[in-house]
């Protein structure tokens, strides 16, 4: 499955905006736990296509004025906006041109006190080799000092009934391509970081480019992309056994940093998507703490950043929902800790304002 020049993803199973708030609506919004906590959500998108409805500035503030002191936001890649004419190469310029507008908005202070995109990750062909550092200068001269860095979603998996989780085609184990990682060695001379996002059984090719690429900062999006569908189904244990070996093997590469959260997304398999009423919190913290707790194990507090992934977990769960459960996994954390996961990691990989 592929997307288009407009980002749309054709076969995705996606639920637009507007039907995930009637049914969101089914549960009273939870009160905010801890709600001094200053979060920085370093992972969040923008779009607005036919079927997954329009997700802008008032939808994202709808959803984070539930209560949570969401303090500054990432914008993540998501093939919105792209350029209509000009070089192929070219297009992705026209998502960070958009954001940093959403940007700009934010920072007149006029919509509240979250500084939203404070930083922007957007997306660039590195199959281009080195000639993909035109395509990155390009977006930093448009991101007004935002641009951080990409995202090229490498996520694959020989399974058709996977298949329709993906939004861009690639081919197996790209990441180990010659001419990909000529690309990838741009990034670093740029000061810019790279947003590894791919499926569980991909792990290795992860920790084979943070072995190769040392001075790359590497995000490891949505704690490695666990798979819970088609051939994975009813394997959980069994996978969760193998994702925390490759967890604990990444984790020796101090340049990746691993974002806590996705799990919202239906790829998973908890099928919360299903239900007639959403989930509480506390029912996400049962479900999701088998992956969390591993990664801060292994990566410690400073190398983590709980994301919120929305609009994708929205999927799942409310917004305050799910930081709520984050906050019960975390209970018996320390200040300091908490200060880390919530915000001081995400400041200093995104290179932003601290709390």
């Amino acid at each position: 499955m592929s997307a288009d020049a407009t980002g749309e993803y054709r076969g995705l199973i996606f639920r637009n905006d507007a039907d995930l708030t009637a049914w969101l609506a089914k549960r009273p919004r939870e009160a905010a736990l801890e709600p001094a906590l200053p979060i920085i959500d370093p992972h969040h998108h923008f779009w607005d296509t036919p079927h997954r409805g329009q997700y802008f500035l008032p939808e994202l503030l709808e959803d984070i004025g539930g209560g949570h002191n969401i303090v500054a936001t990432v914008f993540l890649e998501c093939q919105a906006m792209y350029r209509k004419h000009g070089p192929a190469e070219m297009a992705p310029v026209g998502e960070v041109e958009f954001v940093n507008g959403i940007a700009a908005m934010s920072a007149s202070g006029n919509y509240g006190s979250c500084r939203v995109a404070e930083a922007i990750i957007g997306h660039a062909d590195l199959t281009k080799g080195a000639r993909v550092r035109e395509v990155l200068e390009a977006q930093m001269a448009v991101g007004g000092g935002r641009f951080r860095g990409i995202r090229y979603g490498v996520s694959w998996d020989g399974s058709e009934a996977v298949a329709k989780f993906v939004s861009r085609a690639v081919p197996p184990h790209l990441v180990r391509d010659a001419t990909f990682r000529a690309g990838f060695s741009e990034l670093a001379k740029l000061r810019l970081s790279f947003e590894s996002w791919q499926y569980h059984p991909q792990l290795p090719d992860a920790i084979d480019l943070a072995r190769a690429f040392p001075d790359t900062t590497i995000i490891l999006n949505h704690v490695g992309g666990v798979l819970g569908v088609g051939p994975y189904r009813g394997r959980r244990q069994e996978i969760l056994a193998g994702w925390r070996k490759d967890i604990a093997e990444l984790a020796k590469y101090p340049n990746v940093n691993v974002k806590l959260g996705g799990i919202g997304m239906t790829s998973f398999g908890f099928d919360f998507h299903e239900r007639e009423v959403p989930p509480s919190s506390v029912e996400l913290t049962a479900a999701w703490r088998q992956y969390v707790e591993p990664c801060i194990e292994a990566f410690g507090v400073e190398r983590c950043m709980f994301e919120s992934n929305f609009p994708p977990d929205k999927q799942s769960c409310g917004y305050t929902e799910l930081w709520n459960a984050f906050k019960r996994i975390t209970s018996g954390a320390s200040a300091a800790e908490k200060a880390a996961l919530y915000s001081g990691t995400a400041a200093r990989v995104y290179r932003l304002t601290t709390p």
